[in-house]
């Protein structure tokens, strides 16, 4: 069995001197609950001929209702605990928290065996968060690509100032 992955992006900005990261909330009702340690980059799988990059941004897209623009940064790739590869790129950008996340949706069978088929948004909530509360939000093995984009941006600004 082929292994499965995921593209995604990391969009980040800046406040105050401070780095943000966006991350985003699983939709449907077996996330509604939970928060600290749930939270992700926007990603999803790509299909079989799409380039990895190409994936990452329709996907941001599609989950978040933000078009991504910018310059990529390739963060590389880490492996989840359940075994998916998550494949990521950072970019600067920013979002108005007055507009709501626009998220396709995905179809279940809610309640458990009731045969009742609903619709659920994939994503139900995104929003910017310090590193700190960042560091508490999102998925443990997912922190490895925050830390590769401060890494990044540690690197460029030392080169600014030679």
């Amino acid at each position: 069995m082929a292994s499965r992955m995921s593209a995604g992006l990391l969009m980040y900005r800046f406040r105050g001197g401070d780095l943000q990261i966006f991350l985003a909330h699983p939709g449907g009702p077996l996330y509604q609950n939970k928060d600290e340690g749930y939270w992700t980059i926007p990603k999803g799988e790509p299909p079989e001929g799409e380039a990895l990059l190409d994936a990452a941004i329709r996907e941001f897209e599609e989950e978040t209702g933000i078009k991504p623009a910018g310059q990529y940064i390739d963060l590389g790739s880490i492996r989840q605990k359940g075994g998916k590869t998550v494949y990521g790129w950072a970019f600067e950008g920013d979002h108005d928290p007055s507009q709501p996340t626009r998220s396709n949706t995905f179809e279940m069978q809610w309640p458990p065996h009731s045969g009742r088929i609903q619709n659920f948004p994939e994503v139900d909530r995104a929003q910017f968060f310090s590193l700190d509360e960042g560091r508490k939000k999102i998925k443990d093995t997912q922190w490895a690509l925050v830390e590769r984009l401060i890494a990044l941006l540690e690197k460029r600004k030392n080169l600014e100032k030679t």
